[in-house]
Order: structure tokens, then sequence, then C-alpha cells
């Protein structure tokens, strides 16, 4: 065999350590990353549930009109913040104070027809005395001439005409207090001021000077001015949404978890939440307060029928509440719909599972500072129109 019959078997041979060293390394790297891989999900990874379908959330509290009315003037827009009570919408006011001045005559008259009702009880009361009078003389007269009868001074004609009086003056009395009781039922146990007819024509009035403070609408929380809609001269509707304000400082995330991943997760257990608008500069601390009571398409304007000969099994999702640390929005705020990787820690294993049994007692509360002065003035008014029409 000569030498050149031997080169194409010694050139494989040389290649196959190279190729081993090769594979052994490819081979090692695998095997490190799996290790650490391990090592990662057995220290951290099965602690930890994170997900990317998660977007900020917050009240968006609407601003509508108690009343119809045309807009007179506008004092806000989009983007800007307001306080809670500061003043958004104007209204004419000229049906209102057409309806007040109404009221308020109705209201003088009511008084004086109440007052007429009292008089007319002194009066019944006199005409009650008046005919037990009457009575009481036709009384004397009848049994004088039945006394006088059996002397023949008095004829038996004269006796009937006395009888009759007696009987029609037992009749007025009759009639007289039937009159006095009808009228103590209109007046028995009240006074002018507190009659039903004058509450009544009080509390119109009343109604008239609500509706009149709410020809202005004022921001019911403070916030930022979203969806303004409203333009002056436009006629409104009671319940129409004219724009709404999104308190900024009351924000919170709602984390759409797999269905898979939800077993371990409870309430308390701390979050670590990244918002794309700052990038992983910025690191939120947040913390599990809930989950809801149902999957997304749970609740969907059309439900899936999962009792469908065409069923296909999809993974749902349940939306996980995280609260943010106030102090944290106030220094780099969010905006509602912002798109947030949410990682919860599972460490924490003591908390419920689906949230506090007991609800707080007030979730939000609207501006009402002004109700106590305007109720005061209200009260103030119509204790002014009755004093006046008593005299």
């Amino acid at each position: 065999m000569t030498a050149a019959d031997n080169t194409p078997t010694s050139a494989p041979s040389k290649k196959a350590p190279k190729r081993k060293k090769i594979l052994l390394v490819i081979g090692s790297v695998f095997a490190l990353v799996g290790a650490a891989y391990l090592v990662e999900w057995v220290v951290v990874g099965r602690f930890s549930e994170e997900t990317e379908n998660a977007y900020v959330q917050g009240n968006v509290v609407q601003v509508t009109p108690q009343i119809a009315g045309t807009v007179t003037k506008i004092y806000v827009d989009d983007t800007n913040v307001v306080k809670a009570g500061q003043p958004l919408v104007s209204l004419d006011g000229a049906d209102a104070d057409i309806a007040l001045a109404q009221a308020e005559a109705q209201l003088a008259q009511t008084v004086r027809e109440v007052r007429t009702l009292y008089t007319n009880q002194s009066q019944a009361q006199a005409n009650l005395t008046l005919r037990q009078t009457d009575l009481a003389r036709a009384m004397e007269d009848m049994n004088r001439r039945k006394a006088l009868a059996g002397s023949g001074a008095v004829s038996a004609e004269e006796i009937r005409h006395a009888e009759n009086t007696v009987t029609s003056a037992q009749a007025a009395i009759d009639v007289a207090q039937e009159q006095l009781a009808s009228g103590r039922a209109l007046t028995d146990g009240t006074t002018v001021q507190q009659h039903p007819n004058v509450l009544r024509a009080a509390a119109r009035v009343q109604e008239v000077l609500l509706a009149q403070t709410r020809t202005t609408l004022f921001a019911p929380v403070a916030g930022e001015i979203a969806k303004r809609n409203v333009q002056v001269g436009q006629r409104i509707n009671p319940g129409a949404p004219l724009m709404a304000i999104v308190p900024l400082e009351q924000l919170w995330v709602d984390a759409n978890f797999k269905e898979s991943q939800l077993g371990k997760i409870r309430v308390g257990q701390s979050a670590t939440l990244v918002a794309d608008l700052y990038g992983s500069k910025v690191q939120y601390k947040g913390k599990v307060v809930g989950m809801a009571a149902g999957t997304g398409s749970a609740f969907a304007l059309l439900p899936a029928q999962n009792a469908t000969g065409n069923w296909i099994k999809v993974v749902q999702r349940v939306p996980v509440r995280i609260a943010l640390d106030p102090k944290q929005l106030a220094e780099h705020p969010l905006r509602v719909g912002l798109s947030i990787h949410a990682d919860i820690d599972l460490h924490d294993q003591s908390g419920a599972a689906i949230g506090e049994n007991v609800s707080k007692a007030v979730v939000m509360s609207a501006f009402s500072e002004v109700a106590a002065p305007a109720d005061a003035k209200t009260k103030a008014r119509i204790d002014a129109i009755i004093a006046a029409n008593l005299k």
C-alpha cells in the first residue's frame, strides 16, 4: 500500500478530537445555562409572577348637570388641573329666577290662606256660641208657653211654633259644630309656620333655590379635565356627560395575569412595577389589594358562550389590582391607560386569595362644602317670607 492511500484516512482522525472539543464546549455552555436557569428558578423564579399585560387605571368622574339649561360660560378645558369646588360650567339662570319668583309668591299666598283658616276657626267658635244662645232662648220660650197651655192663654199652634224653633236652633248648633270640627281638622296640633300647606310651599321654594344653585357646575373632586365635549350655547339635559375629571393621585394598576399564574397570588404581596413612560430607571413599589371577580371575557359586552359546539379553549386572564405608592405617584405622575410591566413577589403567602371581606365605608367623596351655607341661606329666606305674611 502506498503513502497516497493513507492520506484520506488520516485527515478525519485529526479533525475528530477538535470536533469533540467543540461539542464539549457547547454542551458545557448549555449545561451552565441550564444550571444557572435552574438556580435562578429555585431562588427567584418560583417566587415571582410577572406580566406585560398591565395598565394604569383610575377613577374617571363624569361631570353631568342636574337641571336642563343653556350653557353660557365654560371655565376649563382639557388638560386643565382643577381643585374640588372649582366652577366648571355656568348655565342660563333666567328660567330658575322665574321659577323662584313664582315659588316665593305661592309661599306668601299659602301663608295668608292658612292664616285665614285660623281666623275662620275663631268665627266658627263664635257662631257656635251664638247658636247655643239661640237654642237656650228658644227652649225658654217653649217651656213658658207649655206652662201656660193649661190656662188657655197660649194656643196649641204657638206651642208647635216654639217646638219648631227649638228644633231649628238645635240643627243650627249641629251645623256650627261640624263647621268648627272641619276647621279644627285643618289646624289642630300645628301653627301657621308648621302647617302642611306652608311646609309644602316652603319645600317648593327650597327646590327652586336648589335648582338655581345648580346653574353653576362645580368640580366634585380634584384632578385633570378630560373629554370636554360641551360648548357655549349648547342646550343640555340632566345627566348629559359634559366632561370628565381624573384624580391622578388615585391611580392603580390592573395586571391581567393568566389563570395558570393566579395560584399563589395573595392580597398584601409586594409588586415591582415599571412603566414604559419612564423605563426601568423608575420602579414603582405596589401592593396587591384584590383580584377581579371574573375574567375579562366574562364581563364583556358580548360574553363568550363556552357551551357552543365549536368550543376552543383559550387561556383566560383575570385582572389583579395593585395599589401604587402616592408619594411615588407625586414624584413620577402616570396617566390612565399607560402600559406597565408588573412583577409580584410570591414569598408572602399569609394574605387572603379573594381580598378583604369588609370594604371601606367611603371609596371617594364629592365636594359638598357649599351645601351647609346654601341650606342656611335658604332657610333664612323662607322664614323671612313667612314672617312678612304673618303680620
